[in-house]
């Protein structure tokens, strides 16, 4: 099975070093995205030069062992992106992990064997990492829950960094159980009391950029949150204009770039711009010696990307952090503590395999607009799975506040069977 869906960098076998049956993730097995260090191994970074040119880790990730400790069997490193640097998950190097929810369509990156491992039940769970959305891209794409934490909420010490700012490690599961235990051990929070949300906001003009129609992924969770907490909670926000009228820094780029666009909404085509020069910058500072040195061969669309990186500059960069501090305080004061924002994880289904980037432009660029939301404001955010909308997967986001991971993991708990339910009946 592992040689038919291609998830699979490399297969090892690391036991816990203290085994327990009251260890939380005793019985469990799990797999690395190949951007972890691991004592012994080499780091590849989804690039064979990469693999060639450095030396085998001298300890394994903090993380890694946290996971080990915890009472879960390492299986393996996975397939990712070369670099990080793609959400598409096509390596043309070691190949594209197969998509288990449909065979056609890219299976999400950077972090796509990680998700391909988990949806093709290969594993019970994986680590991974998004810093432009690389966990619930691929989490979305494959069918599986995915969780993004909020920025320096789990250490990312012994990852190798692609853009600071912005970089999280994430998780994969399918089951909601095991889901919340990866999560409560990653971010050292013990079980707490569940805190039903304060308010619900659908971010209307989000499901808009959707090429699913907007019940249709909507439907079936309002129905969950009325049953569960109650349909005085659910309110609708045109976040688009919240964010213009709130983050004044946005100004610029929505100048520059993004007037007069209809397929976008302005101000979060605007963030993902903003995000996109920040991670070019940061991307640049770390790797620029490496790229310069050893000239690597990369595949379609990264290297234009790595190019594109190397030629970045520090203008406007102080305007982005200003953008980050801007947003994460206008949606604190939206959500507050306790507050869920709903919007669509990605666009629309999967994209088919060797799609023309040409061909993927306003694709991209509503994805980068939805993905920029957390990633700029440093909120938690988790993808929920919806099943097969025309055969193909699909899935919902829920967006939460900086530092309020264990309340979101505990509303991803508490909703998942209803929501399973309901979208049976209405899809």
């Amino acid at each position: 099975m592992a040689v038919q869906y291609g998830a699979f960098m490399e297969k090892f076998l690391l036991q816990p070093s203290s085994p327990s049956d009251q260890l939380p993730l005793t019985g469990l097995t799990f797999a690395v995205k190949d951007i972890f260090d691991m004592d012994g191994h080499v780091t590849g970074f989804g690039n064979p030069e990469w693999l060639r040119t450095h030396p085998p880790a001298n300890h394994t990730a903090p993380t890694v062992s946290t996971i080990l400790r915890g009472g879960a069997t390492c299986i393996g490193r996975t397939i990712m992106d070369e670099m990080a640097y793609s959400i598409n998950g096509e390596n043309f190097h070691y190949g594209t992990p197969q998509n288990p929810c449909a065979s056609d369509r890219v299976p999400g990156g950077s972090s796509s064997g990680s998700a391909v491992a988990v949806g093709a039940n290969l594993v019970d769970f994986s680590l991974g990492t998004d810093t432009g959305g690389s966990v619930r891209v691929p989490a979305s794409y494959c069918g599986i829950l995915g969780f993004r934490p909020s920025h320096g909420a789990v250490s990312t010490s012994g990852v190798v960094p692609m853009a600071q700012s912005f970089d999280t490690v994430g998780w994969f599961a399918r089951d909601p159980v095991v889901f919340k235990k990866v999560g409560l051990l990653l971010l050292q929070q013990p079980e707490v009391e569940h805190q039903k949300p304060t308010q619900v906001l659908i971010a209307e003009d989000c499901f808009k950029l959707s090429s699913i129609p907007s019940e249709r992924l909507t439907q079936a969770f309002v129905n969950s949150v009325k049953k569960l907490f109650g349909g005085h909670l659910i309110k609708q926000v045109n976040l688009g204009n919240y964010v213009e009228e709130k983050v004044p820094s946005l100004k610029q780029f929505m100048i520059e770039g993004n007037a007069g666009n209809e397929h976008s909404i302005p101000s979060l085509a605007a963030l993902a711009r903003s995000l996109q020069l920040l991670q070019r910058y940061e991307f640049k500072i770390n790797h620029e010696e490496w790229v310069r040195t050893y000239n690597p061969h990369l595949g379609p669309g990264i290297s234009e990307r790595v190019s594109e990186a190397m030629r970045a500059t520090d203008e406007n960069i102080d305007l982005c952090h200003s953008i980050k501090i801007e947003l994460r305080r206008a949606l604190a004061a939206l959500l507050e503590d306790f507050g869920v924002l709903a919007i669509p994880t990605v666009p629309g289904p999967p994209p088919k395999l060797n799609t023309d980037v040409s061909e993927l432009h306003d694709f991209r660029a509503k994805a980068f607009s939805l993905l920029s939301i957390a990633g700029v404001s440093g909120f938690c955010q988790v993808s929920i799975p919806l099943r097969l909308y025309n055969g193909l997967p699909v899935s919902i986001s829920l967006v939460a506040n900086h530092g309020s991971d264990g309340f979101l993991l505990n509303v991803v708990h508490s909703l998942y069977n209803t929501l399973e339910e309901e979208v049976k009946a209405s899809f």
